[in-house]
């Protein structure tokens, strides 16, 4: 089956308050009856004495670790290791992003798509000017919003639009990368492109599959179907898989030509009768008329008839709506943080300083709205620089105390508190934590951000210890050789200990 929306979809999101705080209490004492309770540190003396023994293996011996953890009952310091040093948060950046947009947008901020005509214009079966499909930062929206959007206008009675389609993107400004992102990573959807009127994650999948022939071209679909999108299919089908690397055959490639700056999608390569299908989800170019093109496909389907063209423009600042789609901010949220969406983040990020300091909305504008957060949250704005809203970038920069400090604070904020951990993904359970800390005093009491680019592993959130006191943590590995996952099991190991651990000799009751 194909999959493409990438929605993460909670077991409750409302209401979410308690959820959070139901998940660091009182859920922690049942956890605690699947890990051993003999084997937790008994003083913080011992506590910090395994930490550096977790710390010392040949996996950091050339790197950076910077670590702090705190309680947040008594703000006693339980560990800290380079604490005050820069270094890079990778997706804990969202941490950032997430606790700023609960501050100046609010739980209850609504996301926007509108469709429109001029104000001045008399409608019945017949629109006799432009259709304005208007967009305000959704990174959720979806093919099937756009034909509940289509359906909307058949029930009014329209048949035929006489102008065109305006695809109007223009409440963020025209940067569709973000600071400091690598080129090189492109067309990978880690890196979408951004745009106020965004689609399906601004990402196409393209799936091949063998042909019944030796010799034929694989079978190559597209989802969701589109002509934003051209296709070039060079690809080869063989008998059998063992030949590719026999006769040293090219192995199958999907990919865009993305040095060219086309949305051509390249199919090439060889694949064999006895493999699967084959599976990519590519970005888009454009994603503003990716939106616009989706949307005539569906105003068709719903027997309304377009004139004219798909084309980017500014709706009039006098406006008739006809239809809107409204989203909720709390899921873009959840996907943020659970499964680390870098589009949620960077259209939040945009929509906060759109929000804030008017339109159009951009990342320094958000950026500027962050730094004011921090300062208002007491935090240390010179020992942070922000550069986007996901992480992506390596010009990100922020010291683990300054980490601990925005979880400390939005721990103290009761008004958005619940909200701000319903987002982080539960250790053992979901999101990018679903498979890590399984069987341990962390499943599913540990809340807390992964982070991962190049060279950079970061985990930091909140944790509550065997007698039920609550920490707040950040762990920044750096600058190690390799990849991620010798890092991430000595992450999972703190994350253990910390849960496991009580100054007192009996369990919580």
């Amino acid at each position: 089956m194909i999959k493409f929306a990438r929605r993460f979809l909670p077991l409750a999101i409302c209401p979410l308050t308690g959820v959070a705080l139901l998940f660091l209490s009182a859920c922690a004492t049942s956890n605690r009856l699947k890990a051993s309770q003999s084997t937790g540190a008994r003083s913080l003396a011992e506590l910090r004495q395994r930490i550096e023994h977790i710390l010392n293996v040949p996996a950091l011996a050339h790197a950076l670790a910077g670590i702090k953890i705190v309680s947040l009952r008594t703000g006693e310091i339980f560990y800290e290791r380079n604490a005050d040093l820069l270094a890079h948060p990778a997706s804990n950046q969202k941490l950032l992003t997430s606790a700023t947009a609960l501050s100046v947008l609010g739980p209850a901020y609504v996301f926007r798509t509108t469709v429109a005509c001029d104000s001045a214009l008399q409608i019945s079966s017949i629109l006799p000017g432009d259709l304005y499909l208007i967009g305000r930062g959704n990174p959720d929206l979806r093919s099937e919003d756009l034909f509940s959007l289509a359906q909307n206008l058949a029930q009014m009675g329209l048949k035929e639009i006489r102008g065109n389609l305006v695809c109007d993107d223009f409440y963020f400004d025209d940067l569709r990368w973000g600071n400091g992102w690598m080129w090189d990573d492109d067309p990978s959807t880690d890196e979408p492109r951004l745009s106020a009127l965004s689609i399906n994650d601004n990402a196409i999948t393209v799936r091949a599959t063998p042909a019944d022939s030796v010799g034929k071209p694989a079978r190559v679909q597209i989802v969701p179907p589109t002509e934003h999108v051209t296709l070039v299919n060079n690809s080869v089908t063989i008998k059998h898989k063992m030949q590719i690397d026999s006769l040293k055959l090219p192995p199958l490639l999907i990919t865009r030509k993305w040095q060219q700056n086309e949305n051509t999608i390249l199919v090439e390569g060889t694949i064999a009768q006895d493999e699967s299908p084959q599976e990519e989800t590519l970005n888009v170019l454009v994603p503003e008329i990716y939106c616009g093109r989706l949307f005539r496909d569906e105003l068709q389907r719903a027997g309304i008839t377009l004139a004219g063209i798909v084309q980017r423009g500014m709706a009039p600042f006098k406006i008739k709506i006809l239809a809107e789609h409204r989203a909720p901010i709390m899921p873009a949220l959840i996907n943020l943080n659970k499964i680390s969406d870098n589009l949620s983040a960077e259209l939040l990020l945009k929509s906060i300083g759109a929000e804030k300091f008017g339109l159009p909305g951009s990342a320094a504008k958000g950026i500027r709205a962050m730094r004011q957060f921090f300062a208002g949250a007491g935090i240390d704005t010179n020992a942070v620089y922000s550069a986007d809203g996901s992480g992506v970038s390596h010009y990100n920069l922020i010291t683990p105390a300054n980490i601990v400090h925005l979880l400390a604070a939005m721990w103290k904020n009761f008004s958005i508190r619940n909200e701000f951990i319903a987002t982080l993904p539960i250790a053992g359970v979901d999101g990018t934590l679903r498979s890590r800390m399984k069987g341990t005093a962390a499943a599913g009491v540990l809340h807390a951000k992964t982070g991962t680019i190049s060279a950079v592993s970061t985990l930091a959130g909140y944790t509550t210890t065997a007698d039920g006191e609550e920490l707040a943590f950040s762990f920044m590995m750096q600058h190690f050789l390799g990849g991620s996952r010798p890092v991430r099991l000595i992450q999972d190991r703190l994350g253990a200990e910390l849960s496991a651990f009580r100054r007192s000799a009996s369990p919580a009751q």
